[in-house]
């Protein structure tokens, strides 16, 4: 009786005490590719992976911002990204978003299709005031990259 007992215990214990639990996961998606730039996205939530053309000190070039899908952001952005490219003259657009500002730093060109437009991301966090610059991306490379 005492081994059966001790049998069912430890039977318990075992099962109120498991390591392994299956979380639910978010999958995610992979949106547009341009070079090594990107776009992720999990669940309402949006990164742009983009290369950074500064040499900083350690040895990874690829940077990112964040923001998530409220009032179809992702779409804004987007739009404002492709309407900067038709403004005249071309002007810088500053954009805050939850952790970064984001200014969009646009390029001339004699062709209208040759503009370009930069991404240049600060972060908002006071102990690091340096910014990163993408590398400069064509209307049709926007396109891509937001799959539009």
């Amino acid at each position: 009786m005492k081994r059966i007992i001790t049998i069912a215990i430890l039977m318990f214990s075992f099962v109120s005490f498991a390591q392994i639990k299956v979380i639910e996961t978010v999958p995610v998606e992979r949106l547009g590719k341009v070079n090594n730039n990107y776009i992720q996205k999990i669940g309402d939530e949006y990164t742009v992976y983009y290369t950074s053309i500064q040499n900083d000190d350690d040895s990874s070039s690829l940077r990112k911002f964040t923001f998530k899908n409220v009032n179809n952001d992702y779409n804004s952005l987007y739009n404002i990204i492709v309407n900067g490219f038709t403004a005249n003259p071309l002007y810088d657009i500053k954009l805050e978003l939850p952790n970064n500002y984001i200014w969009l730093h646009y390029t001339g060109s004699v062709l209208p299709e040759k503009a370009t437009v930069q991404f240049m991301v600060s972060n908002k966090d006071a102990s690091s005031a340096a910014s990163n610059v993408s590398e400069p991306l064509l209307k049709d490379q926007i396109n891509k990259l937001f799959q539009k």
